[in-house]
């Protein structure tokens, strides 16, 4: 789960006084307006996506056998399935390209076509929950039954550290269930700014109680660190994943995180795998000190993840990165992004990865098809690695997973 930095609300903010915007979707396209965010949340503003990948057709996996692309998430009686690549759309927040609604939905279609039908959103993410409503409508209408039964909307609630009664929550939790046009969101994750109030508990506790009436199927964190896991766990409250930053650059997730997950079946979600597109062709071999010399770090999650090289090793150690990686890309005959992702998906309790998609503008449903069969061996995983215990371990430069977003 990504964050505009410029619109990260004050982690001290104890005030109710943040809404949940309406977005007419009328400048994209879209005559009427959704439903209201009357309630204290986070303002954002609605403008836009763009994503570079490459266009194709899936390999094989939409056509008969979803096994390989398919992983369930549990924790007792609640369980999900979901892809294993997710289509994640904070680039519809505004800072990637202004989006086109009707190309934005065909485009949602074309990838729930190729088998990715697994699309993570969040309250904040511009016009992401309505888009998905628009969505979900067209596949009721245009595609058959067991069509829809895989496709799976995964949203997030991140409200301000206030007072966490059950009707605020079951207030907020519709909103998102109008906006998505479901009568059960599949999965809702939870973040919360400041773990000096323990709010969080009686939040996931309202919410578990909206998941025992129907009105959600699965409770899932985002952004959550080792030991608020493990109290939220002893609480009793039946989380199924948690969704955290994890790359080849940022290994935080498999220390204290993985190790808690293998004892307790719950697993990660993973975003930031490309790293917003660093992780790519488009960067090896380029020099950033000099400027205009590399391509332009012109979006959010460029420049967020940039910071991160910054912080693990620079962007001369980053480089030695991107060449293991082209090799061992060039050798399989795949692309970096590949490479990548399926690398943090064979990590230790790494149920999904997410990768960011600019619906309408963009696409790379190829290099998501060659994740599922890219078998990475001994050698491969050993260069890789060399070079990782070459950077800084961000656990001790950062913290925890989440503690990014929570440092004063």
């Amino acid at each position: 789960m990504c964050f505009h930095q410029n619109s990260l609300p004050n982690r001290k903010m104890a005030s109710a006084t943040l809404t949940r915007t309406v977005y007419n979707l009328s400048g994209i396209g879209c005559s009427e307006p959704h439903a209201r965010r009357s309630l204290n949340s986070r303002t954002t503003v609605a403008t836009g996506v763009r994503r570079k990948v490459a266009r194709c057709e899936a390999v094989g996996v939409a056509a008969g056998n979803r096994k390989p692309l398919v992983t369930t998430v549990k924790n007792g009686n609640d369980s999900l399935e979901i892809c294993r690549v997710l289509n994640g759309m904070w680039q519809t927040s505004g800072g990637w390209g202004r989006i086109d609604r009707d190309n934005a939905v065909d485009a949602m279609l074309k990838y729930a076509d190729a088998g990715f039908s697994t699309f993570d959103m969040a309250d904040h993410y511009g016009p992401a929950e309505d888009l998905y409503g628009i969505f979900i409508n067209r596949v009721r209408r245009e595609r058959p039954p067991e069509y829809l039964e895989n496709v799976k909307g995964l949203t997030k609630w991140v409200p301000p550290p206030v007072k966490m009664t059950s009707d605020y929550v079951r207030k907020n939790i519709e909103i998102s269930r109008k906006r998505m046009d479901v009568a059960s969101l599949d999965m809702l994750q939870f973040h919360w700014w400041d773990y000096s109030n323990n709010g969080y508990l009686d939040a996931l506790k309202h919410l578990t109680d909206l998941k025992e009436e129907g009105k959600i199927k699965t409770v899932a964190l985002t952004n959550f660190d080792t030991k608020r896991l493990q109290i939220i766990l002893e609480n009793g409250i039946p989380i199924v994943s948690n969704q955290v930053q994890h790359s080849i650059v940022d290994m935080r997730p498999q220390q204290r995180m993985a190790e808690l997950c293998q004892l307790t079946g719950v697993k990660l979600i993973t975003y930031g795998t490309v790293m917003g597109g660093l992780l790519s062709e488009k960067f090896l071999d380029t020099n950033l000190s000099i400027p205009f010399a590399g391509p332009p770090l012109n979006t959010p999650s460029l420049q967020k993840y940039k910071r991160m090289v910054d912080a693990w090793g620079g962007w001369g150690q980053f480089q030695v990165l991107l060449k293991t990686l082209n090799k061992v890309a060039l050798k399989h005959g795949v692309t970096i992004p590949t490479v990548a992702v399926k690398f943090v998906l064979d990590q230790p309790s790494v149920a999904g990865s997410m990768v960011g998609v600019r619906l309408g503008l963009s696409e790379h449903i190829k290099d998501c098809s060659a994740v599922f069969t890219l078998r990475l061996d001994e050698e491969d995983v050993n260069s890789i690695r060399e070079v990782i215990s070459k950077g800084k371990d961000l656990m001790g430069v950062i913290g925890d997973c989440g503690d990014e977003y929570r440092r004063a």
